[in-house]
């Protein structure tokens, strides 16, 4: 895997050590503690509230979320188009739609949660047992992670996603999202407060921080002793800060340099409807297509016809064209487009650009993809098993396509109910995170008087 990505250089928020068992050393300096710590403290005391919940209980929680969600979809689209206006002049197009919320997508968001409400328990499961010659009987079984602070930018249906997960999964959620959502995100917990409250649950159980600077993030960085994990969700600048700057355990998500590779024999037919969908049905998503590779053998029929779908015809049909970044060769066999430069196939460019290059083998593309890929999602279209079976093999990324779009790397696609994020790394969780990647274990042993 390939980052080229430098960090943003947030400066790091570093509060005094602890005393064991003491989350407010009185020493403190009060004007660094005001952003965060109030909300964190409240957090770790909802947790016995959120335990205490049988699964059937969560459930109609979860149920009463989706139903408020719906309730206050007008208060959800009146911050919406705040945060819209805000952002008219401020971020691209492309951007701005994964901002904008209809009734449409809050229906969504209310299925997505009631989707995670049907699926089974997560907590609690007995993951594996065995019996010791001695009589001990050792219980591996699945608990909940305590806290997780989520930092994402621009998605607002983030929010209630990762509400209603952390929930199922038995743990209180920590949310920070960003400026640009703000009003948006404000309406959303609102909502699932109301739900809670109907409940009589501690609304802590979903919080919300209100402060959107950079400082607010470095202190849930920072957040020893409150937070379990930390999941970030957005841009690879936003993942970066948060490897080089966390205390908290982490798990980068989301960047997703995503590569289709067209191999010689592919139904170039079905390849280019393929690459279609993985470039222009939603380019500002982390699981759309970024880089083309194109065998040598397709290329010359391949690449016109390419040129005339994702150029040509979206052009004539009013359409935003897609920008070819190609490479010598492939600009050759085309005689117009653009080089591409020395960076393009290292960026993730969330807009309708696609860096193409022409490769004389399926191991030269997966030389390729393995040294430029960030490990997100990647595809051969072809017709040889032999190598469709290399190409799964040899691939290093959390989700390996034959034959199909990357755009389904996606936990409602995978039949996970929602999601939290896309995990790009090996540990502890790879690919699209669910309930089962919310949860950790603990060992149960049972026992009738055995000593060592």
């Amino acid at each position: 895997m390939n980052n080229h990505f430098p960090p943003e250089g947030m400066p790091c928020y570093d509060p005094p050590a602890y005393a064991a068992g003491d989350f407010a050393p009185p020493e403190a300096d009060p004007a660094e503690l005001t952003l965060t710590r109030p909300l964190l403290e409240a957090a770790l005391a909802a947790k016995p509230a959120l335990a205490a919940l049988s699964t059937e209980e969560k459930r109609a929680v979860l149920l009463s979320m989706a139903d408020a969600l719906e309730a206050n979809t007008e208060a959800i689209l009146a911050g919406n188009a705040q945060d819209l206006e805000n952002a008219r002049d401020t971020i691209a197009p492309v951007m701005q739609d994964r901002l904008r919320l209809t009734p449409g997508r809050i229906a969504d968001m209310a299925a997505g949660v009631r989707a995670v409400a049907d699926l089974p328990d997560p907590v609690g499961r007995t993951l594996s047992s065995h019996t010791l010659p001695n009589g001990l009987q050792v219980n591996k079984v699945s608990v909940p992670l305590g806290v997780i602070a989520i930092i994402y930018e621009s998605r607002p249906n983030v929010t209630s996603d990762a509400a209603s997960l952390t929930f199922q999964a038995g743990s209180v959620c920590v949310l920070r999202g960003g400026k640009e959502s703000i009003h948006s995100n404000t309406a959303i917990v609102a909502a699932l407060h109301q739900a809670l409250e109907k409940h009589h649950l501690p609304t802590a159980l979903v919080s919300l921080v209100g402060d959107t600077s950079r400082a607010s993030a470095n202190e849930l960085m920072q957040a020893v002793g409150y937070i379990d994990l930390l999941i970030p969700r957005g841009g690879a600048s936003l993942i970066q800060s948060c490897v080089d700057h966390a205390k908290v355990p982490c798990i980068q998500t989301g960047t997703g340099i995503c590569h289709i590779y067209v191999d010689g024999d592919a139904d170039l037919d079905q390849a280019m409807a393929i690459v279609d969908n993985a470039k222009t049905s939603r380019p500002s998503v982390c699981n759309a297509a970024e880089v083309c590779l194109v065998h040598r053998d397709a290329a010359p029929q391949f690449l016109p016809l390419l040129w005339d779908h994702l150029v040509v015809r979206r052009h004539d049909a009013g359409q935003p064209p897609v920008e070819l970044r190609l490479d010598p060769e492939a600009l050759a066999i085309l005689g117009k487009g653009i080089p591409a430069g020395w960076d393009d196939f290292d960026t993730e460019f969330l807009d309708y650009i696609l860096a193409v290059r022409v490769v004389g083998s399926v191991e030269e593309a997966i030389e390729h993809i393995n040294a430029h890929s960030t490990g997100h999602s990647e595809a051969i279209l072809t017709r040889t098993q032999a190598h469709a079976d290399l190409f799964t093999r040899l691939v290093d990324s959390a989700a390996v396509y034959v034959n199909a779009s990357t755009r389904f790397t996606d936990g409602g696609q995978f039949g996970l109910g929602c999601e939290m994020g896309i995990s790009t790394q090996k540990l502890h969780a790879r690919g699209p995170m669910g309930l089962e990647e919310l949860t950790s274990y603990k060992y149960v042993i049972l026992g009738s008087g055995q000593i060592r």
